[in-house]
């Protein structure tokens, strides 16, 4: 590895990087809206002299793959931008690679919550703020400019390397599913999500559910004549919480800080009743469960579907009237890299001569675009980059310049490793 001229380079790069993700962060990305950023991406990788192609993403050409999910949204003309570093051939054997991240976004949510507007991009104290920031703005600047550091030092990896800016992983993955189809492959794949530059080779999945819990409407005055759809979901909430401790107590995994919560189930919104003086003859919560890795999604449905069911057998009137289960959006399976693999010894290596430290190694116990690499396009794949996922989604979301810049330097040294770079 060619540190120090690397760290020079990525030293030299800082000003234009903390304006590029100004840019990135300062262009709206929700979906549907991607559009303008993926423009901005490409004329950033065409201006590094790699060649570019603009994938567009369509539905009808994925609808029969296994891990297609339909979000809602545009069935076609949103751009997926792969750049391709076309390695110089020089050495043989694997050493390819795939740097993804994502540009959508999640919406800002309610503005009062945030001290600056939430496309501003400031930089203030070292952060920079804003939508997409943390979640993953900054990861993909960074993998843009780790290649940047590595021609700014003279270098050319022997191997290709793909950069891939994706839409739709926010809602399941449309984008990256879009690039496996189309036949884009290397040997390896780094998922440039917020770890906190943690290497997280494993990743829980989650699946959406709705919940239909019927009831018989009635004067509220009344209410022993009618029969309260609500009061009927909260047997049924205590039987999902009972679930999720049952899971949890025969699974184990040193990877995760807390194993308790490896695939939490989570009801995230319920909706009931018609009027407020009426006993509620419906209610429709909607949810996420989450899968263990290792565990089908088949099997994380059956297990929710068996304690409804169960559930509801205990209850006279949800016995002759049976809560639907329904599943819909986000299918996430879970997904995994060997923790032995070559991949992340070789990643290990270079964060250990970039930053002087080993990397912690975790699991997440959310879902993300690895597990199409790992389970799909049969690549080895591990996420890794700048942020704190906690600030993802949530008001005020920022990220350290200083995390970035170890990023950068960080994946320079593995691709030039990884890929084989010599001097130009």
């Amino acid at each position: 590895m060619a540190n120090e001229g690397i760290a020079d380079a990525v030293n030299a790069l800082e000003p234009e990087l903390v304006k590029f993700i100004q840019l990135l962060v300062r262009t709206p990305s929700l979906p549907n809206e991607e559009h303008a950023v993926q423009q901005q991406i490409a004329a950033r990788l065409r201006t590094m002299g790699m060649t570019v192609d603009e994938v567009p993403t369509d539905f009808a050409a994925l609808r029969t793959h296994a891990a297609f999910n339909d979000d809602g949204f545009a069935p076609t003309g949103r751009l997926n931008i792969v750049g391709r570093w076309c390695g110089s051939g020089a050495a043989r054997g694997r050493g390819s690679l795939i740097l993804n991240g994502h540009v959508d976004v999640v919406a800002p949510g309610n503005l009062t919550q945030w001290n600056d507007p939430p496309w501003s991009g400031l930089l203030r104290d070292g952060r920079i703020y804003g939508r997409g920031s943390c979640d993953m703005k900054a990861g993909l600047a960074a993998g843009i400019f780790a290649l940047a550091a590595l021609q700014r030092a003279g270098l050319q990896p022997a191997h290709d390397v793909l950069l891939q800016s994706v839409i739709g992983e926010e809602s399941g993955g449309a984008g990256t599913l879009t690039t496996i189809v189309q036949g884009y492959r290397a040997d390896a794949a780094i998922v440039l999500e917020p770890t906190g530059l943690q290497l997280c080779p494993v990743q829980s999945g989650a699946l959406t559910f709705r919940l239909r819990v019927g009831g018989r409407a009635a004067h509220a005055a009344l209410r022993s004549h009618g029969v309260s759809a609500i009061e009927k979901f909260v047997l049924l909430l205590a039987a999902v919480q009972r679930l999720e401790a049952e899971r949890h107590a025969g699974f184990a995994n040193p990877l995760y800080d807390e194993p308790r919560y490896a695939a939490p189930i989570s009801i995230g919104t319920v909706r009931a009743g018609a009027w407020h003086s009426t006993v509620a003859e419906e209610l429709l919560a909607e949810g996420r469960m989450g899968v263990f890795p290792g565990e089908t999604p088949a099997q994380a449905r059956a297990a929710l579907q068996i304690a409804i069911a169960q559930a509801a057998a205990a209850d006279d009137w949800l016995r002759t009237h049976p809560p639907q289960v329904e599943w819909f959006e986000g299918q996430f399976e879970s997904g995994a890299t060997p923790i032995d693999h070559p991949l992340l010894k070789a990643l290990q290596a270079a964060h250990q001569a970039a930053l002087g430290v080993p990397a912690a190694m975790r699991a997440v116990t959310y879902g993300s675009d690895l597990r199409l690499f790992t389970n799909h396009a049969h690549i080895p794949a591990v996420l890794y980059g700048p942020g704190d996922v906690t600030l993802a989604h949530a008001a005020n979301e920022s990220i350290a310049v200083g995390e970035v810049l170890h990023a950068v330097h960080v994946l320079a040294l593995f691709v030039a490793d990884w890929c084989g770079a010599t001097r130009t």
